[in-house]
C-alpha cells in the first residue's frame, strides 16, 4: 500500500500543479478579455484570434482544474444519502462511485477525445474564421483534462482504500453548497 500512496501523493502534487495553471489562465483570459473589449471600443479593433483564444484559456481553465477540484472534494455530487451517512459508508459510496462509474466513463472520454486532438494536431487543423487560430491547442485540453482526471480518480480511489483499512484518515464531510 505504501507504493500506491506514493502514487497517490505524486498524482496529487501534479494535478495541484496544473490547477496553478488554471490559476493563471482566470487572469490572463480576463485580463485579454478586458484588452479586446477595450481596443473594440476605443481603437474599433477586434481580432477572431483575440475571441478564440479567450475559447481556449476557458477551456484549460474547467479542463486543467477539473482534477484539482476532485482531489479537494468540491466536485458536483448527487447528495441524496451521502450526508447522512456514516465516515465509512461515505467512503464504501466513493470506492463504489469510482470503481463502477467514474473510471470506466472517465477512461472511455479519453479513448474518445485523443484521435479527435490527434488528427487536428497531425493535420494542422486552423479555425475556419478569419484571423482564427490553430485548433489543436484547444483540442489537446480535452484528452489532457481526462487523464489528469483519470489518474485523480484513481489517487482518490487509493486513499479511499487506505482509510478504510486505517492506514490514512480520511475527510468525507460534505457540506452542500449554499442556496
Amino acid at each position: 500500500m505504501g507504493v500506491l500512496l506514493a502514487f497517490s501523493r505524486a498524482v496529487d502534487r501534479l494535478t495541484a500543479g496544473f490547477a496553478v495553471i488554471a490559476d493563471y489562465l482566470v487572469l490572463i483570459a480576463v485580463l485579454i478579455s478586458a484588452g479586446n473589449a477595450l481596443l473594440r471600443y476605443v481603437a474599433n479593433i477586434s481580432s477572431n484570434g483575440m475571441l478564440e483564444i479567450q475559447w481556449y484559456m476557458f477551456a484549460g481553465i474547467v479542463l486543467l482544474g477539473a482534477s484539482y477540484t476532485l482531489r479537494m472534494n468540491e466536485h458536483v455530487r448527487v447528495d441524496l444519502l451521502y450526508s447522512a451517512l456514516s465516515p465509512k459508508g461515505r467512503i464504501f459510496v466513493d470506492i463504489v462511485g469510482f470503481t463502477v462509474l467514474f473510471l470506466p466513463v472517465i477512461g472511455y472520454l479519453f479513448t474518445l477525445t485523443f484521435p479527435f486532438f490527434w488528427r487536428s494536431f497531425i493535420t494542422g487543423e486552423g479555425s475556419m474564421n478569419a484571423g482564427g487560430l490553430i485548433l489543436w491547442p484547444a483540442k489537446a485540453t480535452l484528452p489532457l483534462g481526462f487523464a489528469l482526471l483519470f489518474l485523480q480518480g484513481l489517487s482518490e480511489l487509493i486513499k479511499r482504500f487506505a482509510a478504510l483499512s486505517g492506514i490514512i484518515t480520511l475527510e468525507t464531510k460534505y457540506e452542500k453548497p449554499l442556496q
